[in-house]
């Protein structure tokens, strides 16, 4: 891409998630960080002084003297990318797109709204094709809200987008075994998670529920909205003490007969836009089969693809539905905030940005 990088801010800067997207957006050639914003009590604050550097190594030196700035319109970026609370998100997304900035959210306050995509880029970048459709209903120039699944969403999805493609999809239950991280800093007391698994995540059943038939669902011109997919879809969500990578073990009944061999086939055919439009965090392939039996592992395949690659393996028969398999995302990476620069990388390549 030969021209200047893009102005970014992230919203909750200081956050585990927000800790996450400055990590990645330090090297990116796309982007270049301007500005940093976080809650009340940080506002005014060097970003180093006001967070405590969470993930390996040191806070980046491009951000450390930038002030932290409130969550509002007045910020000296093109795009954010927001990792605040859905709570928070709801509001000041909104404010931030209406006054002309581009949002990136990683909150699942807009995921289900009918004018906002839902967007996993190599899945459904068809869908981008709301951004006019939420400008002219919201009275928005040029700002609009992109957001990106749920951390346990995303690997599902991007496993089952091949199988629907190929076969379609009608039937998943799925089993989650899902990582500290994914609950925030510091996550869950120690005395509740270790000799422990928790088997309830508020609201995360609901969003897998939702989320996947959304994305695999069809962008209707005529109509305006994406049109979902039809798929039954049973969840059980579990907290495990692993510290990041979200392991799902999901069993599908298929629309048309498929062997395990033609299963695994369409994996491993799996392209990439993103990738074949030089997006920086794209990777190939965007989903690895491992033919071991004990594979994917949570410590030794969560960084695959420097986390941006889901594994998949164990693909073998069903004895309730018709095939089953497991599969891996780093859930802060792929699941997060890599999940949202790739969002908008893929609006930028498009010529969107």
């Amino acid at each position: 891409m030969n021209r200047k990088p893009i102005r970014v801010g992230v919203l909750g800067a200081t956050g585990a998630v927000g800790q996450r997207f400055i990590s990645l957006l330090d090297t990116n050639p796309w982007f270049t960080i301007t500005a940093v914003a976080a809650s009340e009590r940080s506002t005014g604050a060097r970003y180093a002084d006001a967070c405590t550097w969470r993930l390996p190594g040191d806070c980046p030196d491009s951000v450390r003297d930038l002030p932290v700035q409130p969550c509002e319109p007045g910020l000296d970026c093109d795009i954010v990318f927001s990792a605040l609370p859905a709570d928070i998100a709801r509001d000041v997304e909104v404010q931030m797109a209406a006054a002309g900035y581009g949002v990136f959210s990683n909150a699942s306050a807009h995921r289900m709204d009918p004018d906002t995509p839902l967007l996993i880029p190599e899945v459904n970048p068809d869908h981008l094709a709301l951004i006019p459709i939420q400008r002219e209903k919201r009275g928005w120039d040029k700002g609009f809200i992109v957001t990106n699944p749920n951390c346990s969403t995303i690997g599902l999805t991007l496993a089952l987008k091949p199988l629907h493609d190929a076969y379609g999809v009608r039937i998943v239950m799925v089993t989650t075994m899902q990582a500290l991280s994914g609950a925030g800093y510091p996550g869950v007391p120690s005395l509740d998670i270790l000799d422990n698994v928790i088997p309830y995540i508020k609201g995360e059943e609901e969003k897998m529920i939702q989320e996947p038939r959304k994305i695999l669902g069809d962008f209707v011109p005529t109509e305006g909205k994406v049109r979902p997919a039809f798929m039954l879809i049973s969840p059980s969500c579990n907290r495990v003490a692993a510290i990041d990578g979200h392991l799902e073990t999901v069993s599908v009944e298929l629309e048309r007969e498929a062997a395990v061999e033609e299963v695994i086939a369409a994996f491993r055919n799996f392209t990439s836009l993103p990738y074949e439009l030089g997006c920086p965090s794209a990777v190939n392939p965007t989903i690895i089969v491992r033919d071991e039996p004990d594979r994917p592992q949570t410590r030794r395949d969560r960084d695959a693809g420097n986390g941006m690659t889901i594994t998949v393996g164990r693909v073998r028969p069903c004895e309730v539905l018709e095939h089953k398999f497991v599969v891996l995302s780093h859930n802060t990476i792929r699941g997060a905030a890599g999940a949202s620069i790739l969002n908008a990388e893929l609006m930028v390549a498009q010529g969107m940005i």
